[in-house]
Order: C-alpha cells, then sequence, then structure tokens
C-alpha cells in the first residue's frame, strides 16, 4: 500500500512532511536504487522543476540523494511536465523525476516519476520506492570514493523539447496570420511554449511569463482564465491558451472569450481524427468526470468513450493495454500516445490548432460538435474518512435517485484521496432536478457521517 503516492504523485506544503528536504533525499536514493541497473551503460537521472521557490532546495536534496547512490543526475531546470517524460525517453534515462505541485499555490510543491520510456510509475514501483525510503540495504550499498555520482546541467534541453513540439505540427500548415493570447501561469512553460507558437508563425500576446518564485498559478493559468477572457476580446484574437504551473494540461477560450474545456477538446479532435481514419478504434478514453455530452457526440460520429477513474494515469494505462491512442480529462489532460506518452498542455494547443487551419473554422464553431449536460459538484466534508459502502443506505439512495434521471443522467460520489471529503457529481438534462439530487445525497452523508460543512 501507498501512503506518500497519490494518483499523481507525491504533494503537499513544501518544508512540511513529507514535502522536505530529508523526504526529497530519502526518495532520490530509493529511485536510484530501484533504477541503476547491473550493467551497460552508467545509470542516468533526469531532474526538471516548475518555478516555485521551494524547488531550489527540492531539487538539490533530490540530487544528492540520487548521487549517494551512485547515480548521476541530469539536471534541465524550469521545464513543463511532459517535456521530462520526453527528455527522459529521448536521452535514454533510466528514470525522470519532476518538481512540482501542478496547479497548486506556489506554497505547495510535489514529486512526480516517470520510467525510462516517459510513462508514469505503476503502482506497484512507487510502493516500492516507498518501501525502500526508509530501508537499511539502501545505506549499505551507498558507494564510496569514485563510486559516487555526478551532477550535470543540460543547458540545451529546451531546444530539444521545442523542436519536438514544432516536428508534432503538421509539417505542412503553420500559424501565419492567427493571434493568440498565451497564459503560462508564471509556470514551467513561460520560455517554452511562446518560442513554439512564434516560431510556428503566430502573433502571440503573452501573459503569465514573468515567475518570480511565488506566483505561480496566481490569478492566472488554466484554473483562472477571466484574464485570458478579457486579453482575448481586447485583443481580437483568434483564441487563447492557458496551461497550468507545470503544463500537462491546457483550457482554451474561443474568439468569442469562451471557455472550451478538456472535453469540447477531445470531441473536437476526435471528430477530425474519425474523418481522417486515424483514431485507432474509433475510441476515446476519459475519465467518469467527463461530461455526458462527450459521450453522446461521439456516438453521434461513429465514435465511443471508455471511462476510467479519476487521474490521467489511469487514462494512459487504459490506452496502453487497448491500443487506443487519445483520451484525456475534463480538467484539459490531453494525451496525444502517437506523439507523446503522457498529458501535455502545448502539444493538444497545436493539434487544435491544426484542426482549425485544415477546416478553416473559427474554434466557437468547432466547438458546437457537443452540447454539455447541465452538471452540478457539492463537495461534502465529513467527520472522518470512511469507505463509501460503510456509509448506511447511501447506495440504495443513489440507485433510487439514478431512475428518476430515466437513463439521462447519472450520479458519481467518490472521496477525495487527499482530505476528509467525499465528492458528488450529478449530471443531467434539468438543472433544477440535479441541484436537488446533490442536496438530497449531500444531507444524506451529513446525516450519517457528521458533516463539517457542504460547499
Amino acid at each position: 500500500m501507498r501512503k506518500l503516492f497519490g494518483t499523481d504523485g507525491i504533494r503537499g506544503v513544501a518544508n512540511l512532511h513529507p514535502m522536505t528536504t530529508e523526504v526529497a533525499m530519502k526518495i532520490g536514493r530509493a529511485v536510484a536504487y530501484v533504477f541503476r541497473n547491473d550493467g551497460g551503460h552508467h545509470p542516468r537521472i533526469l531532474i526538471g522543476k516548475d518555478t516555485r521557490l521551494s524547488c531550489y532546495m527540492l531539487e538539490n536534496a533530490m540530487a544528492a540523494g540520487i548521487c549517494s547512490m551512485g547515480v548521476d543526475c541530469l539536471l534541465v531546470g524550469p521545464m513543463p511536465t511532459p517535456a521530462i517524460a520526453f527528455l527522459t525517453s529521448s536521452m535514454r534515462a533510466d528514470a525522470g523525476v519532476v518538481i512540482s505541485a501542478s496547479h497548486n499555490p506556489f506554497q505547495d510543491n510535489g514529486i512526480k516519476l516517470f520510467s525510462s520510456d516517459g510513462f508514469k510509475l505503476p503502482d506497484h514501483v512507487e510502493a516500492r520506492i516507498e518501501e525502500l525510503m526508509d530501508s537499511e540495504s539502501l545505506l549499505k550499498s551507498q558507494p564510496t570514493g569514485r563510486g559516487v555520482g555526478r551532477a550535470f546541467r543540460i543547458d540545451d534541453a529546451r531546444g530539444r523539447y521545442i523542436v519536438f513540439l514544432k516536428y508534432a505540427f503538421p509539417k505542412e500548415l503553420s500559424l501565419d496570420g492567427l493571434r493568440i493570447v498565451l497564459d503560462c501561469a508564471n509556470g514551467a512553460t513561460y520560455r517554452v511554449a511562446p518560442a513554439v507558437f512564434e516560431e510556428l508563425g503566430a502573433d502571440v500576446h503573452k501573459l503569465g511569463v514573468e515567475p518570480n518564485g511565488i506566483n505561480i498559478n496566481d490569478g492566472c493559468g488554466a484554473l483562472h482564465p477571466d484574464s485570458m477572457k478579457a486579453a482575448v476580446r481586447e485583443y481580437g484574437a483568434d483564441m487563447g491558451i492557458a496551461f497550468d504551473g507545470d503544463g500537462d494540461r491546457v483550457i482554451v477560450v474561443d474568439e468569442k472569450g469562451t471557455v472550451v474545456d478538456g472535453d469540447h477538446i477531445m470531441a473536437i479532435c476526435a471528430r477530425h481524427m474519425i474523418e481522417n481514419r486515424t483514431l485507432n478504434y474509433n475510441t476515446v478514453v476519459a475519465t467518469v468526470m467527463s461530461n455526458m455530452g462527450l459521450e453522446v457526440a461521439l456516438e453521434r460520429m461513429g465514435g465511443r468513450l471508455v471511462r476510467t477513474q479519476v487521474g490521467d494515469r489511469y487514462v494512459v494505462e487504459a490506452m496502453r493495454e487497448k491500443g487506443y491512442n487519445f483520451g484525456g480529462e475534463q480538467s484539459g489532460h490531453l494525451i496525444f500516445l502517437d506523439h507523446i506518452t503522457t498529458g501535455d498542455g502545448i502539444l493538444a494547443a497545436l493539434q487544435l490548432l491544426a484542426v482549425m487551419q485544415r477546416t478553416k473554422r473559427p474554434l466557437s464553431e468547432l466547438a458546437q460538435v457537443m452540447e454539455s449536460f447541465p452538471q452540478t459538484l457539492k463537495n461534502v466534508h465529513v467527520a472522518e474518512k470512511r469507505p463509501l459502502d460503510e456509509i448506511s443506505g447511501l447506495d440504495a439512495l443513489k440507485r433510487r435517485l439514478e431512475k428518476s434521471l430515466t437513463g439521462r443522467g447519472r450520479i458519481l460520489i467518490r472521496p477525495s484521496g487527499t482530505e476528509p471529503v467525499i465528492r458528488i457529481m450529478v449530471e443531467g438534462e434539468d438543472r433544477e432536478q440535479i441541484e436537488e439530487i446533490a442536496s438530497e445525497m449531500g444531507d444524506h452523508i451529513n446525516a450519517i457521517c457528521g458533516v463539517a460543512r457542504v460547499f
């Protein structure tokens, strides 16, 4: 069982357990122990980070732990999470590390790990790393003298990733004449993204490209698109593109300033892929949180939707298992597996732009391919975390209320993985009905569990 690793690595407040330098050094040792090879090339692990102030201390602690196990460390500085996945594979590193808390505020930080093929680690490998962190076998196997590892700065890492992204955009197309508002959230994409879009010919108006260590995700980026929406209207742009702090997710707005979320982007790209026979098995993989409207739109265009539990890693696992090549999350984690092994906000935006350029249609028109069902979300704070099947009467209530949706809606209840919260999502055609259902579910959980608040 994993205690530190969640659905997307380890995360917490920097300088408090588990995001301390002591824990980071232990993780570095354990990762190096797991991934160092018994022969062939000298083992190497690549480390990237976002722009948070605390990344400096955690990066150095991780590097120290890795080098203490006789493994070399390749440092690439602030780079998007998908860049680390790409570079780990292309540079033949044995593993990759990302120090980032993604869309969280600057005081938080996190650690994500990639294997040599650029994919996130499976649960059992993360559990093995946790097991080794306090193991005596690590300390006994630490080398001395010439056996200690070295740390190297890779100065051309950003250029390598930029070239990769540009090659992922169709060679016969360009972005000449397009006006784009780009919000990099003062995060890891602040240098890479403007270079990519400008070199492809776009006229780019930049937001969130002045990180100072504490302004990452602060009123900007994918979670806060209001500034981007206003800039699109003021600038007369063709679209706006916003990334989160580590650049693995994207949210866009059309030329009218209307947000186009991950579900709509998937619908747009899926239709284009189906028409061009490039969508494997005519199937898109998404999580249980994706809107039913996506499912309906795919069925209408001759495709289908496969759902997984929440977390882009589970989307990727399903894609790899069945041979699917496109999937993602409503939040904007979009995985084009023909190009890269994980969610990549810049690459996803380029694929959407390619559809726009090929069809010569504005984003607002393309987004009409899907109509979202009304959806309401309610978070119930409970006195303590407990399995859903231990909440008396909850399952029976859910079945009864789902029947009232007559097959044109659904109810999803799931506990938070990080806090004593039960999340309720209700979807259906009638806004008033789904609000009433969500309230009734919340009231029931309140009565059984004892609650601090509902929001």
